[in-house]
């Protein structure tokens, strides 16, 4: 059984920050110091459980009136192809029209574009690079509700 959760414990934001460090670091190369910044302090964490233990992560933060920017999304690699991803991406939204964001833009991995398209987002850039990845922003209109 999985699990999303909103972290509210320092306990679960490490568990979100292992995650990260488990797939952007060790498994792309991501230089640490790229990896946790200091958006980290502010931004609304989520994470996937497996029972007790983290298996995946996101978080969502605004960065203007209204903007919302989903980042660091990821799964441990021997537990995706399990749609794990549409969970965190279902909590990352779900907290955004809690909190009366109207649009959330993110900067996809070029490969996982196929992946927020199905979720309705829409590419907005040329493809550049971050961290010696290849990436495209991407963005998502809310849907507002009556």
């Amino acid at each position: 059984m999985f699990e999303v959760r909103f972290a509210t414990s320092d306990l679960e934001q490490e568990d979100a920050f292992s995650v990260r460090r488990k797939v952007f670091v060790e498994e792309q190369g991501v230089p640490l110091n790229l990896e946790l910044d200091h958006f980290d302090k502010t931004a609304a964490h989520f994470v996937v459980y497996s029972s007790e233990s983290p298996i995946g992560a996101g978080r969502i933060r605004e960065i203007n009136d209204g903007i919302g920017k989903v980042e660091r999304v990821c799964i441990l690699a021997e537990y995706r192809g399990k749609h794990l991803g549409n969970l965190v991406m279902h909590a990352l939204e779900e907290h955004a029209e809690k909190t009366d964001m109207n649009k959330i833009i993110l900067n996809a991995q070029s490969y996982a574009v196929p992946f927020y398209e199905k979720l309705g987002y829409v590419i907005t850039s040329p493809e550049f690079m971050d961290a010696d990845i290849p990436h495209r922003a991407m963005e998502k209109v809310m849907a507002r509700k009556a």
